[in-house]
């Protein structure tokens, strides 16, 4: 069973206030944009992933904040989370088609910083 988030429209007109504290937009930008939304979100963006497979690959990440993070993001509506009725239970998560659409540029940017950092290691080696 997947889990995700319902929104609702903004009354002003169909327009969020994303420098208004209370705006729902801008708690879903923190939660993108936190010290590991963002790291979830880039290692989602090749495949579907558990969560030990998650902790895993993001170093220094805890148990705790990560399931504070995927919590958020799946609340947003931009991870999906499966939980397999097994024993134990395997939960699996993935990105929605809006976590896409937001996790691509995420990642195209981590790409050009670690593209100009290579460059600039290349430069400096005799």
């Amino acid at each position: 069973m997947a889990v995700g988030a319902q929104f609702t429209r903004p009354e002003n007109n169909g327009r969020y206030d994303v420098f208004h504290t209370n705006c729902p937009a801008r708690e879903m930008v923190d939660h993108v944009t936190s010290r590991w939304g963002i790291w979830v979100l880039i290692s989602l963006q090749t495949n579907d992933l558990r969560f030990f497979e998650l902790r895993d690959g993001i170093q220094g990440i805890s148990e705790k904040m990560l399931s504070q993070t995927l919590r958020g993001l799946v609340e947003d509506g931009l991870i999906w989370r499966r939980v397999e009725p097994t024993t134990p239970p395997q939960v699996t998560y993935g990105l929605t088609e809006f976590g896409r659409d937001v996790g691509e540029p995420l990642a195209d940017l981590f790409g050009r910083i670690t593209s100009r950092l290579s460059a600039e290691l290349a430069e400096l080696r005799p």
